[in-house]
């Protein structure tokens, strides 16, 4: 049977099969991506009219198929599961930069310091979009050919079902690290933050962390008064009582890359926090569990 577009002929969807340990989406339902940045990825690429496969994608994405997504400057590498044996190897080229094209953009950057402070801080400005088109870098492709992509399935279309997976989760990984938008047009966050401050990431982070650390002063006691048989007031500790927010020290982590399992460890690790806070509560009190 001959396989063209879908426009042309039928072909039944064949089911893929069932694996374990794919990439799990954050988002089971709804829309993929949630900053501005990851849904304009989407929004992106469902202009370009592709066609049904998206919506297959869609779903490949959602049932954990894409096995591995490794993204490098201009390309990235992927392995998803579909009907045969062997999973397909997917890779997505996209157009990338000169080093002097970003280097002009680093200087225009440079005299907006609010701009700086934003990307130090992880996070990319709406309105920086038109910065960087200004400068010729656009963030995002502006047609479908600024894409190149090729899967090793017997499908001739181009996306297919198993490309268009890897386009849904990636919008996912955008909206973890805005930063891999930059790699895939061919500079890393480190050199992007390199040019505009002329500090390597190391340095700077370096240099908050010893500010953030210095120690204060305390004063030296005697050792009888240190050792003291005085009793401790009974405020010694203040209100102790199970926290506000749970788990708020693993949110600070953020998303991790490609979770796989079915809960996000935040989900995990908020049920083990509710049952850990009222046991900590009885020993701090001197309870017998």
């Amino acid at each position: 049977m001959p396989r063209y577009y879908d426009d042309y002929y039928y072909f039944p969807p064949a089911r893929p099969r069932t694996v374990k340990g794919g990439i799990k989406p954050q988002s089971m339902r709804g829309s993929f991506g949630k900053t501005w940045w990851g849904i304009r990825w989407v929004d992106t690429l469902e202009s370009f009219r592709i066609g049904a496969r998206l919506g297959r994608g869609k779903s490949y994405a959602r049932r954990g198929q894409v096995l591995s997504i490794e993204i490098n400057k201009g390309k990235v590498n992927s392995k998803v599961q579909g009907s045969s044996g062997a999973p397909y190897s997917v890779e997505i080229e996209m157009k990338t930069f000169k080093a002097s094209v970003w280097k002009k953009l680093a200087q225009s950057l440079m005299e907006q310091p609010y701009y700086t402070a934003r990307l130090m801080a992880g996070e990319i400005p709406e309105d920086l979009e038109d910065v960087l088109k200004e400068a010729g870098t656009p963030l995002f492709p502006e047609r479908q050919n600024d894409l190149k992509t090729g899967c090793s399935c017997p499908d001739w279309s181009n996306p297919c079902k198993h490309i268009a997976a890897v386009y849904y989760l990636l919008a996912e990984e955008f909206d973890r690290d805005p930063f891999l938008l930059f790699e895939l047009r061919g500079i890393t966050r480190e050199e992007l933050l390199h040019a505009i401050t002329g500090e390597s990431v190391e340095e700077h982070e370096d240099t908050d962390h010893e500010q953030d650390i210095q120690p204060a002063s305390v004063p030296l006691l005697p050792d009888d008064c240190y050792w003291g048989q005085g009793t401790l007031p009974d405020d010694l500790f203040g209100t102790v009582r199970t926290p506000p927010a749970t788990a708020a020290l693993v949110k600070r982590l953020g998303k991790f890359p490609f979770w796989r399992a079915q809960h996000t460890l935040i989900g995990a690790m908020e049920s083990v926090y509710q049952k850990a806070s009222p046991c900590g509560l009885e020993i701090f009190h001197g309870e017998e569990l």
